[in-house]
């Protein structure tokens, strides 16, 4: 099982409502994922198979060795749901 990790600037309010929006797009796709928030800083530490959160705030993690999802809009579920689509369906 996939693990996602949402990400925002101080991993409080926003990546928590992104975090409850993931896991409703999930269900919706039938892809089972564990699925928390937290802040850029414990992200940089903090492993998991997907990170997803903003572009400015997930530019921050882009080394080569992280999956990395940017949304436009991070309150846009429709992008969320398109995201979290093309890049969690293309493991089969």
């Amino acid at each position: 099982m996939s693990k996602i990790l949402v990400v925002c600037g101080n991993g409080l309010g926003s990546s928590f409502i992104v975090e409850m929006n993931v896991k409703k797009a999930l269900g919706e796709l039938g892809i089972e994922a564990e699925v928390s928030h937290t802040d850029l800083t414990t992200a940089k530490t903090e492993p998991a198979d997907y990170y997803i959160g903003s572009t400015e705030i997930v530019e921050n993690l882009e080394d080569g060795n992280r999956n990395v999802i940017r949304l436009n809009n991070i309150m846009d579920k429709k992008e969320l749901k398109e995201a979290l689509e093309a890049n969690l369906t293309k493991e089969g």
